[in-house]
């Protein structure tokens, strides 16, 4: 599979068109139609690597992992407050209202000193 293949593929899974997947990454105008014939740099590949949840390493083909643990020591680019980040549950995304219900729950739970 290729690039383009598995990125077409997880933007799916997340509910998402490529144009959307490309203009939340912030690129070009249809720039990840380019991918098809020639190889994305390393910092758009980055950038549509967060968008997806995902790592350089599974958009490149050197794992099948497309959900490996991120954080910031391991990732610095990946900015787990970022309100534009996409949750999933099942391979679908979570909606915002269900996002903030769990918030207020963890919100709750931390100003009782649970969850720390």
């Amino acid at each position: 599979m290729t690039t383009f293949e598995r990125i077409k593929e997880l933007a799916r899974k997340h509910g998402l068109s490529l144009i959307e997947v490309n203009d939340k990454a912030g690129l070009g105008t249809r720039t990840i139609y380019h991918w098809k014939k020639q190889a994305p740099t390393a910092e758009k590949l980055r950038t549509v690597a967060k968008v997806l949840h995902t790592s350089t390493d599974y958009l490149l083909g050197n794992t099948d992992d497309s959900s490996p643990t991120l954080n910031k020591e391991s990732h610095p680019y990946v900015d787990i407050t970022d309100d534009e980040t996409i949750y999933s549950y099942r391979g679908k995304p979570v909606p915002k209202e269900y996002l903030d219900v769990i918030r207020n729950l963890m919100d709750s739970d931390i100003r009782k000193g649970k969850g720390e």
